[in-house]
């Protein structure tokens, strides 16, 4: 089975050396019988070393793999330095206050988290790709889970901010206050901030399951070990077909519909406020276009490939070792701009919110000044608490902002 929402890296037609197909010249081309034996074998994009006389030719994948040997690191470590950091910050700044005072601060908070450890999965599958597997199945059963269960659980975190944003806004124009609504309004109550995240976790460890159970080492023709999730040759195309779709649906469109409904719900609730609050509309719509453009346009990509993946499934797309070559490479490229979401959300749901570079600047103001009274050796003076408010469903507000 694939990874849910996104396999890990290694996986995407980085460990193919060879595969029978037609050349892109000469004659009519046709679906060669190598790929059904590739893909009941269980590992798409592995070679296997079938001789088929009826195909002259091998569809040589060097150039691919050292295309991904030197992109796919580069991508990663960047990704790792800027999404450490930033995140990071996220996190220190609430455990600094030890109180998380609305569910939007839990959901961010935890969603650093979950970035976090995303992150810290991408040194092995960097390695991987630049030298192949080398570090035993286990190992490639563990990080092959955590990269999935995190993964989905940034994507169902995006959706829950949306939802309670969404909430706040409604609660503080007296809205939502029947049915549906009222029910969710107790959901999102500060009080069950616990179980809305506990579920939200044991959510994304479900759909990480598969990874867990699947994953394994296989050794390519080339010599090299490789760590991926093998299909079972019972499931069959159409089921192959099905897997992906059904990664697609969860990790991208159910996570886009929730926002497009909850934000265009915010948004035209934003045209009600009053004109003196003109241009907190404007900003918060400002930020509400943000999330969802970030969102499509490093998700869309990559799950346009995946979906074409599982359309070749079942209409074999793919005759040319020329399209295969450039699948592979729109695969990596779209899979690695996918990631960078991981780095961009500190950004944008902390750092682009004036509440959170507020906060930001009184914490470095107050260690500043305890700083300063350690050097005179007077005892610090007590200073009023810092507000955490992100105005959510949990506390009554009568602006939309991050």
């Amino acid at each position: 089975m694939r990874r849910c929402i996104i396999q890990p890296p290694s996986h995407r037609g980085t460990v193919e050396s060879k595969r029978r197909l037609p050349k892109e010249t000469g004659g009519d081309a046709l679906h060669p019988a190598t790929m059904d034996v590739l893909e009941e074998d269980g590992y798409y994009g592995e070679n296997i070393s079938v001789s088929y006389d009826d195909y002259p030719t091998l569809c040589e994948k060097e150039e691919v793999r050292s295309f991904a040997g030197v992109f796919l690191p580069t991508v990663y470590g960047l990704c790792l330095v800027v999404g450490l950091a930033g995140n990071a910050v996220v996190v220190a700044l609430y455990a600094y206050h030890k109180r998380l005072k609305t569910m939007t601060d839990a959901f961010l908070t935890h969603l650093a988290v979950a970035d976090l450890l995303l992150l810290l999965t991408l040194p092995f599958w960097a390695a991987a790709a630049a030298r192949g597997w080398e570090l035993g199945e286990p190992l490639c059963k563990l990080v092959s889970a955590c990269y999935a269960v995190n993964f989905n659980c940034c994507m169902l975190l995006l959706a829950c901010i949306s939802l309670d944003r969404y909430l706040a806004l409604a609660r503080a124009r007296g809205g939502a206050g029947a049915g549906v609504g009222r029910r969710l309004q107790r959901a999102f109550a500060r009080g069950n901030c616990w179980k809305v995240c506990s579920a939200v976790w044991a959510t994304a460890l479900l759909l990480g399951v598969p990874d867990l159970a699947l994953s394994e080492v296989v050794r390519s023709t080339s010599g090299r070990n490789v760590c991926l999730a093998s299909y079972s040759p019972s499931l069959g195309r159409v089921g192959k077909a099905v897997l992906e779709v059904a990664e697609v649906l969860l990790g991208f469109l159910l996570p886009l519909l929730a926002m497009a409904v909850f934000y265009c719900s915010a948004g035209r609730a934003l045209k009600d406020l009053p004109v003196e609050s003109r241009g907190k509309r404007w900003r918060a719509l400002r930020v509400l276009i943000a999330v969802v453009g970030l969102f499509v346009a490093t998700q869309l990509p990559y799950n346009v490939v995946k979906m074409y993946r599982a359309m070749d499934f079942v209409y074999l797309l793919v005759t040319h070792c020329g399209t295969s070559k450039a699948l592979d490479r729109a695969a990596q490229v779209t899979e690695s701009l996918a990631l960078t979401h991981c780095c961009l959300n500190p950004v944008l749901y902390a750092f682009v919110g004036s509440s959170f570079r507020q906060r930001m600047v009184k914490v470095a103001k107050r260690f500043g000044q305890k700083r300063r009274m350690r050097n005179r050796r007077d005892p610090p003076a007590e200073e009023e608490g810092i507000d955490m408010s992100f105005n959510s469903a949990s506390q009554e507000t009568n602006t939309f902002s991050i």
